[in-house]
């Protein structure tokens, strides 16, 4: 099952596909802030929940702004894919942000 396109007919049939987009936006932040709520204390269903939530609304957004969600996940793939750096503190840093100016 192709569950962007499910989204993506879901979001049409109730004409969010069409909606202002900001109120998307504005329900992305209130998942992440369930995502990290669910993180934080250790509750793995609502990360699960949580994660999958957000990748709904962020289909739903790329929709309403003319794209597809699988154009910006392959851009962003096409350019970390190559790249180059190491972790500090286990946040990965790119080669180029590690040089001394």
């Amino acid at each position: 099952m192709n569950y962007t396109k499910s989204i993506e007919a879901w979001a049409v049939a109730r004409n969010l596909d069409t909606a202002d987009p900001a109120h998307q936006l504005n329900k992305l932040m209130e998942e992440l802030g369930e995502l990290a709520e669910g993180f934080n204390k250790n509750r793995s269903a609502q990360v699960v929940d949580s994660l999958g939530d957000m990748y709904v609304v962020m289909t739903i957004f790329a929709q309403q702004n003319g794209l597809h969600i699988e154009q910006a996940i392959e851009s962003a793939y096409n350019t970390i894919k190559d790249r180059k750096g190491k972790l500090v503190n286990g946040v990965f840093v790119k080669e180029q942000d590690l040089e001394e100016p």
